[in-house]
């Protein structure tokens, strides 16, 4: 009965991207619930948002700040949580999944520290659940999200060495996309150390994004079970939270073009060799990383945490909103997200287009709409950071459903970016982002 129940909510996914033009990122996490209150605080963001992702594991591990873990039960308080503002939260939007599945999927992983729990007779239901995720029939990656150590998915890759041939575990690896918050034990380092084709970033920039005290007051623990799930802060707030704001689906990035930069941040394909970990890693041992030198990874941009904070009007309102879906039992009792389109285009994908030098391209949003009737308002603007050309762009326009961006003489061969931002006049406001890349030529 509950493998029935399970295939008709996955078809039931597949239908609703269909209607919504998207395609949702499949994502595992990895958590170190207990060792700092902000575990919580993402876990809740994450599940009432889960609409816009395939979430396949929610993997309870360790990391230097918690080096044992023995249940699921802090995990299990949230789900728990969740299944109680299931019934509004769907009524907001379809695709949110069923709290029976969450739970299935709900598992233990590594129960000790670091590379000292990775090897033979070291599987947990954690790293069998990435193995199966990733070998599924599915072109999509999988991206594996660490909030602490990287050790579960260590033994993953750890097993399908030891078990599989070379071709094999080259085509398992391709399929994997590790996002590391901050590198909280030395499972990372062998990772990118013996395996340096895995694409793996390592987030350091990921404070001074969060939402203030008096916001998570007002808007997200006044609010119902999910709100009451989510605790105060005792160091940083959501520290783990770029790992999957970085995926949203939200039109404003393709997440596979880490440059491009998002609600997540921004990162370099020039990987750096060292990225360390917290200082408590190498407190623990102090040869931990160094002993893997030199081992490579993807790192943020020097904006840091500022290529988050910039967005923040659109991740603070959208988390408010849905907070807000939490608690209301009828549909127009909330504000829902308008829909961008872009020249036609109604997915939320990145707009690809080739320009000439010195010739001007017409950019319309006119058919974008709200499913409240709200009025629209439109921003589009030039996102210097991400693309090669780097002096003044001139936009016509800017703030009306038709725009005219000149495209300077001399930025031949150049990208150009431009961002166009979707917003209504509801309460709380919401946004919806479409991004266009420009070739020059």
């Amino acid at each position: 009965m509950r493998k029935l129940l399970f295939l008709v909510m996955l078809m039931a996914t597949f239908t609703i991207q269909a209607q919504e033009n998207f395609t949702k990122p499949r994502v595992i996490n990895t958590t170190d619930l207990g060792a700092d209150p902000d575990d919580e605080q993402s876990m809740v963001r994450q599940l009432v948002s889960s609409n816009e992702f395939d979430i396949e594991g929610l993997i309870v591990a360790t990391g230097c700040w918690k080096k044992k873990q023995s249940n699921t039960a802090m995990l299990d308080k949230i789900v728990d949580a969740y299944a109680e503002a299931y019934p509004n939260l769907k009524i907001h939007a379809e695709g949110f999944p069923h709290p029976d599945y969450l739970r299935s999927i709900s598992v233990m992983g590594q129960t000790g520290y670091g590379m000292g729990d990775v090897g033979l007779g070291k599987d947990s239901p954690g790293s069998e659940l990435i193995i199966s995720s990733v070998d599924k029939d599915d072109h999509r990656p999988v991206w594996v999200m660490g909030w602490g150590g990287m050790n579960t998915v260590a033994q993953a890759i750890w097993k399908v060495r030891e078990t599989r041939t070379t071709d094999e575990l080259k085509k398992f690896l391709s399929k994997l996309r590790l996002f590391d918050i901050l590198g909280q034990d030395d499972a990372g380092a062998w990772i990118a150390k013996n395996f340096p084709d895995v694409f793996y970033i390592r987030a350091k920039g990921v404070y001074g994004w969060a939402p203030s005290d008096e916001y998570l007051k007002e808007h997200i623990q006044s609010h119902g079970p999910l709100g009451a799930a989510y605790p105060n802060r005792k160091w940083a707030t959501e520290g783990d939270s770029p790992s999957f704001m970085h995926v949203f689906p939200n039109g404003l990035n393709d997440p596979e073009q880490i440059d491009q930069g998002g609600w997540g941040g921004r990162f370099s394909f020039s990987k750096v060799a060292g990225i360390r970990s917290m200082s408590e890693v190498a407190k623990i041992n102090e040869n931990a990383e160094p002993g893997f030198d030199p081992y490579f990874m993807y790192g943020n941009t020097k904006e840091k945490g500022q290529a988050i904070k910039r967005w923040s009007e659109g991740y603070d309102n959208d988390f408010a909103a849905r907070m807000d879906w939490s608690i209301s039992a009828n549909y127009q009792d909330a504000n829902h997200h308008p829909l961008a389109v872009l020249n036609g285009d109604k997915s939320r994908q990145v707009l690809y287009i080739d320009a000439m030098a010195g010739s001007a391209i017409e950019l319309n949003a006119g058919d974008s709409s709200d499913p409240d009737n709200d009025t629209l308002s439109y921003t589009w603007t030039f996102y210097k950071e991400p693309g090669t050309y780097s002096e003044m762009l001139e936009i016509l326009n800017e703030n009306s459903s038709e725009a005219q961006v000149k495209i300077p003489a001399n930025a031949k061969n150049k990208k150009i970016h431009i961002i166009l931002e979707v917003t209504d006049n509801g309460k709380p406001s919401l946004t919806a982002y479409r991004r266009v890349v420009i070739s020059v030529y």
